[in-house]
């Protein structure tokens, strides 16, 4: 049992003697200060990173061409199981589910880049 009793003495010294010893050294300002000041620069709105509005245009038509399709096929999906009664309501979910999320994602980005707040 005392030999237990040093081990777990000597585990608990080895494991809180680092943080004493980080405890005692000051803390350096300079690298608060610098901290601080990097978070209060701001970064130059004209870097390489900004779209032109013909880009955006561009990214836009590249969205709503496969919305087109994926609403098409959704809808023939629809048909083919309402009028002629295929089998292919699963097809008709996930092309739905695709449907309304790519709507979604084009409705943010136009909001985002063409409607001033």
């Amino acid at each position: 049992m005392r030999t237990v009793c040093h081990w777990l003495l000597l585990l608990l010294l080895f494991f809180t003697a680092p943080v004493v010893h980080a405890a005692d050294t000051p803390t350096q300002k300079g690298d608060s200060v610098q901290v601080m000041e990097a978070f209060e620069q701001q970064p130059n709105p004209t870097d390489g990173n900004v779209l032109t509005d013909k880009e955006k245009r561009k990214i836009m038509f590249l969205l709503g061409v496969p919305l087109l399709l994926l609403i098409l096929v959704t809808g023939a999906l629809g048909i083919a199981m309402a009028l002629y009664g295929k089998q292919v309501f699963v097809m008709h979910t996930v092309f739905a589910g695709l449907t309304v999320t790519l709507a979604l994602a084009h409705t943010v980005v136009a909001l985002v880049w063409f409607n001033p707040f």
